[in-house]
């Protein structure tokens, strides 16, 4: 591969941002757009944060993953959402090659953490609905802590090859970027030389990432389904499956946003689309992540409700507890409650 054959942009000057071009109109109204689901998903995830921290009820192992979850949110928001606010306002933004990468690095970062985490997330409801008699002996604080330690790990490890071979291209000609922050596809674009082993090792890890994620994400929900199929009533089946519900529709809706964004050969066209699928990603699927979880779980909507009326002490238990005492979450409880018809293996 030529690294090489064009000056680098570090000694010629900043990129520019494109962002969205089009009338005043347009960009003030993606402006408002942008903002807001900035704020409301800074808010909704800290404030999922505060409520599990402040009720001993919902300090379990599916809250824990939804804490590491929501500050990631946070911060994967954080990591584009400011830079394309001021490009928005300024009919494009100058942005230095370090900055670039450094901010093309932390989204995908996070990105391929959220991977992860979704997959560790999916094993925990596996386990509560398949071995809610062995749960809590399985799904240790220690297995948790190591779950989420190697998720935030693992995603900042996977992007470390591609973010290296991205940082030591070479480019010449145009130092605009088609984009409303620095992702690799725009980057490539403008680099001089051939860039096929950039592509490759991009596409091949978001392969690894993406499949090995989604394949412990679907042999967890295999194993769901074949034991919610076989609770004998109707109303059993519809309380465990809304143990997992809320975890489904997110992983749905970023998986559905990121596949094609991620698993592609080409870089060479379609940026205007990759776009628009992006802001789907990096905005909307943010921001409804705290209304998902909240609007369609009972547990974190009665938190919720206590906090806001000020009734209830933080941290008083709701009298669901476990063998050892301990409070038990509304999902175990539920999960527990709606297979205790059905025999299951110790």
């Amino acid at each position: 591969m030529a690294w090489g054959g064009g000056r680098n942009l570090s000694a010629q000057g900043p990129f520019i941002l494109l962002g969205f071009p089009g009338p005043q109109g347009l960009r003030a109204g993606l402006f408002v757009l942008f903002l807001v689901a900035y704020a409301l998903t800074v808010a909704g995830n800290l404030a999922i944060i505060a409520l599990v921290g402040a009720h001993r009820h919902l300090q379990t192992p599916m809250y824990f993953f939804l804490c590491n979850l929501s500050f990631l949110e946070i911060w994967f928001t954080t990591a584009c959402a400011p830079k394309t606010l001021a490009t928005l306002a300024r009919r494009g933004s100058a942005i230095s090659l370090g900055g670039c990468a450094a901010q093309m690095y932390f989204v995908f970062a996070l990105g391929c953490t959220e991977y992860f985490l979704l997959a560790a997330m999916a094993y925990d409801r596996a386990l509560a609905i398949c071995r809610p008699l062995r749960y809590s002996s399985l799904m240790t604080p220690g297995r948790c802590a190591r779950l989420a330690l190697g998720s935030w790990l693992g995603g900042f490890s996977a992007i470390s090859a591609p973010a290296a071979l991205v940082a030591r291209l070479s480019f010449c000609g145009s130092r605009v970027i088609n984009h409303f922050f620095c992702d690799t596809a725009p980057w490539i674009v403008l680099a001089c030389g051939d860039t096929r082993v950039v592509e490759l090792v991009s596409f091949g890890i978001a392969f690894c990432v993406i499949l090995g994620s989604c394949f412990i994400t679907l042999v967890s929900y295999a194993c769901i389904i074949v034991t919610i199929v076989g609770i004998p009533s109707a109303a059993g089946r519809r309380r465990a499956f809304s143990t997992c519900s809320s975890h489904l529709t997110v992983v749905l809706l970023w998986y559905g946003s990121t596949i094609f964004l991620h698993v592609r050969t080409s870089v060479e066209s379609s940026l205007d689309l990759t776009k628009a699928v992006t802001v789907l990603n990096t905005v909307v699927t943010p921001v409804l992540n705290p209304f998902i979880y909240t609007l369609r779980n009972k547990d974190v909507k009665e938190a919720l409700w206590r906090w806001v009326r000020g009734k209830g002490a933080p941290g008083k238990p709701t009298g669901r507890t476990g063998p050892s005492g301990r409070p038990l979450c509304g999902s175990q409880f539920s999960a527990s409650s709606s297979l205790s018809g059905l025999r299951i293996a110790p």
